[in-house]
């Protein structure tokens, strides 16, 4: 059973307005719960992790998530000072499809300069009687979908077959190994071919994607809250090639991790 949590009964309390929260997190864990509004989600203060029923989403600094209305989701921090700052925004059916899918993207500086903005207004609802409020801040929505037009591949999807749990567990717990598929698939009694054909109808995904993604985003993770220089976070990742590491980051993400590591105290809340 989902904890009313004080903002999520505020949430959908007026159908046609908006409502803001900016709080730190407080639980390591918020339960899978859902809204009748769009939720623009930015985070900052640590490390977060969206969970659906079919897939984990990574946020990290200087992105942000918009989940959809009646999405169910639960949101995982890595401490209880992650600061979460959530605007909740009325959709209609027919609107533009950004506001209908689930995507994590870049924040410029103009979407953050006009969140930063409503923070005077946290915890409360911005109708249209408040003309001059409600149209600052629909216009964060309305640009939106003009400002994101990349959305970062950064979520894993859940296995559904129980044989490919637990190599998904394996998987994730030796980053920083080589993995090679042939070993995988010998050492959980597969055959390449099957395994493959696994993967591709339980996940939609290959084992190489799997593994990418997975290993960049706990390289993400490393950036973002420890000290280590990328070279050893490459390593830990299982990249025994620097130029490999950042290559990959870069195709993935857009940026080199020399240039991404300078968000440590964005993320920090520093």
């Amino acid at each position: 059973m989902v904890k009313k949590l004080p903002h999520l009964v505020e949430v959908d309390r007026f159908t046609s307005d908006v409502y803001c929260s900016h709080n730190k997190m407080l639980e390591l864990h918020l339960p899978m719960h859902k809204h009748q509004k769009g939720q623009f989600l930015y985070t900052e203060g640590g490390i977060v992790h969206v969970e659906t029923k079919t897939k984990t989403y990574f946020i990290p600094a200087r992105h942000f998530m918009w989940i959809p209305p009646q999405l169910e989701h639960g949101i995982k921090a890595n401490k209880p000072t992650v600061v979460l700052r959530n605007l909740y925004f009325p959709v209609k059916q027919n609107e533009h499809p950004f506001y209908h899918e689930v995507g994590i993207y870049p924040a410029n500086d103009l979407l953050l300069d006009m969140l930063n903005y409503t923070k005077q207004w946290t915890g409360k609802h911005i109708d249209k009687s408040q003309t001059r409020d409600f149209t600052f801040i629909m216009a964060i929505k309305a640009i939106l979908p003009d400002i994101s037009k990349y959305s970062l591949p950064l979520a894993l999807p859940y296995p559904k077959d129980k044989r490919l749990l637990e190599i998904i567990r394996y998987i994730n717990q030796s980053l920083d190994e080589p993995l090679l598929f042939p070993a995988i698939a010998k050492k959980f009694g597969f055959s390449e071919r099957s395994l493959s054909r696994l993967f591709h109808q339980d996940l939609g995904i290959s084992f190489l994607q799997y593994t990418k993604i997975a290993r960049l985003m706990r390289a993400l993770e490393l950036i973002l809250e420890s000290k280590l220089s990328i070279n050893e976070i490459s390593m830990m990742v299982g990249y025994s090639s620097l130029p490999t590491f950042s290559n990959t980051f870069n195709s993935l993400l857009g940026v080199r991790p020399t240039e991404y590591v300078k968000l440590r105290g964005v993320a920090r809340g520093k």
